[in-house]
């Protein structure tokens, strides 16, 4: 049975999840930031449904220390509609969100597609499957239609931020502060040179686009 973590202050929603999950899945609940980052330290989950505006630790505090570690999916349950809110806690790692009041069957929905992506395999080895594409993050192994990938570190890296956020829109700058770690000035063509590596790694196996460029704004998963 695949174990959830609830975080989330609010008894009453925190309750309702946990009611309209525990059914068919192992559930966590946990009422405070300082509550969840313990739990985490103790176990791992399947998935985490994360509220923002909890006591002690934030949500987008905990994203970022889940995200320092793990590619557990996460799906924050928040009030928050700013779109420059909720594109700032996409960047430091959440894969969805799903906006307070809530319908419950579309919470069903989303965790189960988040879960169809993340799995585990026999080893409990960390599975994120998107189309034909499966990645092992830790034997940091890449397959495609069951035939291995070979990548270098960086390819890798880039071909994971696209699978955990697989409708997003990455720009050149999301992509080079994310993986390497400095800030983008606008005039570096590394970005490009390697989407295109990693493009023709696939082009070697695929007549399909895996990585099609959005004119004018960057580059998104065509898987």
């Amino acid at each position: 049975m695949k174990k959830i973590l609830i975080v989330e202050d609010d008894n009453n929603i925190n309750n309702l999840l946990n009611d309209l999950l525990e059914s068919d899945y192992k559930i966590t609940q946990a009422f405070a930031g300082s509550e969840a980052r313990r739990l985490l330290l103790e176990e791992s989950f399947d998935l985490i449904l994360l509220d923002l505006m909890l006591p002690g630790v934030s949500g987008e505090e905990l994203i970022a220390e889940i995200r320092a570690k793990k590619t557990t999916p996460i799906i924050v349950i928040t009030a928050k509609n700013d779109p420059a809110v909720l594109s700032e806690v996409f960047d430091t790692g959440a894969n969805d969100y799903i906006a307070k009041p809530f319908n419950t069957v579309e919470v069903i929905a989303r965790i189960k597609n988040q879960l169809r992506r993340y799995s585990n395999d026999e080893t409990g080895k960390s599975i994120l499957t998107v189309g034909k594409i499966k990645m092992n993050d830790e034997r940091h192994e890449v397959y495609y239609q069951d035939q291995p990938l070979l990548l270098t570190q960086k390819e890798y890296a880039l071909l994971k931020c696209f699978l955990a956020h697989p409708k997003k829109v990455f720009t050149k700058a999301n992509l080079y502060e994310t993986i390497w770690q400095e800030p983008y000035f606008g005039d570096d063509n590394t970005v490009t040179v390697h989407i295109s590596r990693l493009r023709n790694k696939f082009q070697a196996m695929t007549d399909q686009e895996i990585i099609k460029t959005i004119w004018g704004v960057g580059f998104q998963l065509n898987a």
